[in-house]
């Protein structure tokens, strides 16, 4: 049995959450021990902000909740790709269907952006 290791970034791992269909990246995002055994065990996604300094499941404010369908850990087993099923239009904060909409195009990074929904509608606080 292989076991996760959290030990070289603080306890954190990089979680590259991609889309089970298309296999497109949608994002990546934070995990700790503890946020990696709730994915598995509920089948949705959380994840531990670094910002925030807190614990939350993708989907929580906007609904745009992730369904886990596979999930793996590479050869070092310090990283998780994890592929979902999408619900709602969007995984990125900004509306955006993925959170790489920026692309390296002619010497310079190209904004790309096509929003799904508004942010300041579904975050409003």
């Amino acid at each position: 049995m292989v076991a996760i290791d959290f030990g070289k970034m603080n306890g954190l791992i990089p979680a590259v959450i991609q889309d089970h269909e298309t296999g497109d990246v949608l994002m990546v995002a934070f995990m700790d021990e503890k946020t990696l055994n709730l994915t598995l065990e509920s089948g949705k996604t959380w994840f531990f902000s670094r910002t925030r300094n807190k614990y939350w499941m993708k989907g929580e404010e906007s609904g745009n909740t992730q369904e886990v369908v596979e999930a793996y850990t590479d050869c070092d087993s310090d990283s998780v790709v994890i592929r979902v099923k999408q619900n709602g239009p969007a995984a990125c904060h900004t509306g955006n269907r993925s959170c790489f909409y920026v692309k390296w195009e002619n010497g310079q990074w190209v904004e790309h952006s096509n929003p799904l929904f508004d942010p300041k509608e579904v975050y409003k606080k």
